[in-house]
């Protein structure tokens, strides 16, 4: 599933090829998404000038002048990428936008139909919808003291308590291994067992991990692309996530892998110790 890093390029890549572009068509050619898209949205959107695009945790915004608000979650194999419209139409599209601007379309593609797209009629309507997400704070602004109590409050693993988009927003499984990977915590460790310094010590290596894998354009495993179309690189970087059995970067010992919240967990015994390091 696209995390924030691939989200945010995607953000990155549509702001100067959508930016001030007008709506002139909507067409749904595929199947339907998992929630329908309504006729009614392709109406409204008609004629719409974007204003922005932005992001909040793994959701892409999409601002027109007249508040209306487009929302669009890529699921596990979303696409949001700007076409010619000579080029031809992939498989699985789900919707297409017609632009004012050099016979250009932006064009949401979802193989597996997990993603979703809607239409919210005011930046109010929106902020009603995050507000009942109860979404926790963004990777790169956390409050040290929320982070430091929210997770001595929490009995949950480690991998659980990142991957609870209520403690912060964005982080998926493939970030998650490795900021714990980079910050030297077991994933089973129990939240509430971190010290202050060790929780202040995560939240910056998330940061880092996040950014890192921003600059290198997210990871693609198998169907990401960000919105011009280009892949990610930071699957080259890995050093936890899909590792299994290959040797640490650091200590030579093998990756291990358990499942830990459902979710396939990556990490070393050896760099990563389930009992904290005596000081």
């Amino acid at each position: 599933m696209p995390e924030l890093p691939e989200v945010e390029t995607v953000v990155r890549d549509l702001i100067p090829l959508l930016s001030l572009k007008t709506v002139i068509k909507v067409e749904v050619p595929g199947k339907k998404l998992r929630r329908p898209w309504d006729p009614v949205w392709s109406q409204l959107l008609v004629n719409q000038t974007i204003e922005k695009v932005t992001r909040r945790g793994k959701w892409i915004i999409i601002s027109f002048r007249s508040n209306v608000q487009l929302l669009i979650h890529l699921g596990m194999t979303g696409q949001l990428c700007v076409f010619n419209q000579s080029t031809p139409l992939q498989s699985h599209t789900n919707l297409v936008f017609s632009l004012d601007c050099k016979a250009k379309e932006l064009r949401f593609r979802d193989i597996r139909r997990f993603g979703s797209a809607d239409v919210f009629l005011s930046q109010e309507a929106l902020k009603e919808f995050f507000d009942s997400r109860e979404l926790g704070p963004e990777p790169f602004n956390i409050p040290q003291d929320y982070w430091v109590n929210t997770l001595a409050k929490s009995s949950r693993n480690l991998k659980a308590f990142l991957l609870d988009q209520k403690n912060i927003t964005g982080v998926g499984n493939i970030y998650a291994d490795e900021s714990l990977y980079k910050s030297g915590l077991n994933p089973s460790r129990k939240a509430m067992s971190l010290s202050k310094k060790e929780a202040l010590f995560l939240a910056k290596c998330i940061g880092e991990v996040l950014g890192s894998a921003i600059e290198n354009r997210g990871s693609t495993i198998k169907d990401y692309v960000g919105g011009s179309g280009l892949m990610g690189g930071y699957q080259d970087e890995f050093q936890a996530y899909g590792r299994t059995g290959e040797p640490c970067k650091k200590c030579g010992q093998p990756i291990k892998k358990i499942v830990l919240a459902g979710r396939s967990t990556h990490f070393c015994p050896i760099c990563q110790p389930k009992k904290p390091r005596t000081r």
